[in-house]
């Protein structure tokens, strides 16, 4: 099943001056070529409409009146205007092809940037497959835009205007009858501009579908091949990729029947032509060479015409694309940096390092009624509530003091792992108050917190690269070697280096599959240990790894632990009997509190979950 949100909503209009103004915005930086590119225009212009006058001249001048030294001297400068009408094309083209890979090159610098600033709820309702479109294909889209759109058009638009004014010059009455098909012409680009349109919106919808299935179902291969759904999902994958299919050919009719239109009613005006500029040079009103340069000029007259289906999808592909990447770059992170630097206790402070007050917290959208502390909002519709089904957590509070080792448990979906994503700030309470010295969340700097608290999550995600740049990274660059390896014996991963054939010169593969769960673990604790924050957040780390694997980091994890304050989040209770203290969720709250055999005693829920893992013979 897809996630919600798989498909695209259609927004924007088929030709918005406001986005064009944007693109602007984003080119202005390299304005000189643009301008550069523009101020050829008038001379390509030039240069193009002087070749049918030289046809003429050639013709009545030449050889109709057997002139062959001024005919190659009529060639001659023909040849000089081709070789610098074809340079003038080439320096430009050359420029704005130059333009568009600046333009583009800037606009995914923008976005990947913007990109990390947006938080974790945007990227669990938008596929990353969609995402990579809008970094990838909508701004290609925008390269051509400038490469084979735009220059186009202007150029267009001069040479049609060019050709006006010199027919009309020349014989304006030769010239209406070849404009006279022109309102036909209007009227019919017209109509399949306005069908053209939405097709080319739907190709982008198709496209991004496509890219976020092949991104879902390739990342989850081992488990399409696991379940032997590979007939499914291919049959789903033809599905998309036959929608994608009959939208680009129902664009592709639009634009073939754009072209031959133009081409019909092009050729019917020469026909037109012939017979009435015939007349003419019987009557002797028109010179023979008169009539080749008419013909010459309504070939180019139509030709860009019957371009424009090419040239409008390239510019309804680049509005299409920029409403998508603006609609991107205009999303607002949810969550801000704070407006002040956050103070810091010193180690003496007796203010708690981890403080959980009253905090309601769900996944679903909850309203936010103010920004300072205390009651920071309630549940839709509910006044906040106890008996709302979305809420995670539900009045959480508790304390963990400078130095303490504290453990979390509960049952499964009680809320253990969204306790450290508050912590992270990659969401925010709904109600309530995350404190981190004494000091608001929503206050500190991101990357401060997020300096000042290290994550060792359940799935220790590698990068591709060497093991080196992995175990590095976050930390300060001028880490010396022996720094490196000190964090590796500390972690007891100085084994599995010294067992890679190139050692920390090992490349990763993508995700790190060319290594185990528990060697991913160990290398993320030592990467943990340079990283050096000042209080740990360990999220199931021990719980997808074998026995031998799980000795080997619960080593790592006391070296790392040591002098720190940590919070463990665990689901095997073996690995926090030592905890300090051990907190145990139920139903969003904490409801009870103490060292494990304190717990044990008690006979509440710790000792229920203690004896479904190790039987009630193990006290």
């Amino acid at each position: 099943m897809r996630p919600p949100g798989f498909d695209e909503e259609v927004v924007g209009k088929a030709y918005d001056a406001r986005l064009m103004a944007r693109l602007w915005g984003v080119t202005r930086p390299h304005g000189r070529m643009v301008l550069l590119s523009a101020l050829l225009f008038p001379a390509v212009t030039a240069l193009e409409l002087l070749q049918p006058y030289l046809i003429k001249l050639a013709i009545d001048d030449h050889i109709l009146a057997g002139d062959w030294r001024g005919l190659g001297r009529m060639a001659a400068v023909f040849l000089a205007v081709l070789i610098a009408l074809y340079g003038l094309r080439a320096t430009q083209t050359y420029l704005m092809h130059l333009t568009g890979q600046r333009v583009m090159h800037d606009l995914r610098q923008a976005l990947f940037g913007h990109l990390q600033r947006l938080d974790a709820a945007f990227f669990d309702r938008n596929p990353v497959g969609r995402l990579m479109t809008r970094v990838l294909n909508d701004v290609e889209a925008i390269n051509e835009m400038f490469a084979s759109g735009l220059v186009a058009v202007i150029g267009d638009v001069l040479t049609l205007t060019g050709v006006v004014v010199v027919m009309l010059g020349m014989n304006w009455r030769l010239a209406l009858v070849t404009f006279a098909l022109v309102p036909v012409l209007v009227l019919g680009a017209g109509y399949f501009r306005l069908k053209a349109r939405e097709s080319y919106r739907t190709v982008r919808n198709r496209l991004a579908r496509l890219n976020a299935f092949l991104q879902e179902s390739l990342q989850g291969m081992a488990v399409v091949q696991l379940f032997a759904r590979e007939g499914e999902e291919a049959e789903a994958f033809a599905g998309l990729n036959a929608e994608l299919r009959r939208a680009q050919f129902r664009s592709t009719v639009f634009e073939a029947s754009l072209y031959a239109g133009v081409e019909a009613i092009g050729s019917a005006a020469v026909a037109l032509l012939l017979w009435y500029g015939g007349g003419e040079v019987v009557a002797g009103m028109l010179t023979f060479g008169g009539l080749v340069a008419f013909l010459e000029y309504t070939n180019r007259f139509f030709l860009p015409i019957r371009d424009l289906g090419a040239k409008y999808a390239v510019m309804q592909s680049a509005m299409v694309a920029s409403e998508r990447i603006f609609g991107l770059l205009d999303t607002e992170p949810a969550i801000r940096e704070g407006r002040r630097g956050a103070a810091r206790g010193g180690a003496g402070s007796t203010v708690p390092t981890i403080e959980f007050r009253n905090v309601w917290f769900g996944y679903a959208p909850h309203r936010v009624l103010s920004s300072g502390g205390g009651d920071r909002g309630e549940e839709e519709g509910g006044g906040g509530k106890e008996s709302g089904d979305d809420w995670v957590l539900r009045d959480c509070s508790f304390t963990v003091a400078r130095g303490e080792q504290v453990a979390l448990v509960g049952p499964t979906g009680e809320g253990k792992s969204t306790i450290a994503r508050l912590l992270m700030r990659s969401y925010d309470v709904s109600r309530g108050q995350v404190l981190v010295d004494g000091v608001d969340v929503r206050e500190w700097e991101l990357r401060a917190l997020r300096r000042h608290i290290g994550l060792v999550p359940q799935e220790a995600f590698l990068f591709t690269g060497t093991v080196d740049a992995n175990v590095r990274l976050g930390a300060d660059g001028s880490l010396r070697a022996d720094e490196v390896q000190r964090a590796l014996v500390l972690a007891s991963a100085e084994r599995l280096v010294r067992s890679l054939p190139r050692g920390l010169g090992e490349e990763v593969s993508e995700r790190g599959v060319n290594l185990s769960q528990g060697q991913r673990q160990l290398l993320a604790i030592a990467r943990a240990l340079l990283y050096n924050p000042a209080v740990l957040l360990l999220d199931e780390a021990t719980s997808s790894v074998d026995a031998e694997s799980e000795a080997q980091i619960r080593t790592g994890l006391a070296r790392l632990l040591q002098g720190r304050t940590s919070l463990i989040i665990a689901h095997r209770l073996s690995t926090i009997q030592k905890a300090d203290r051990i907190l145990v969720l139920h139903q969003g709250r904490v409801r009870e509190s103490g060292r494990h055999a304190e717990l044990l005693r008690a006979g509440g829920i710790y000792a229920r979950l203690y004896e479904l893992q190790f039987g009630s013979g193990r006290r």
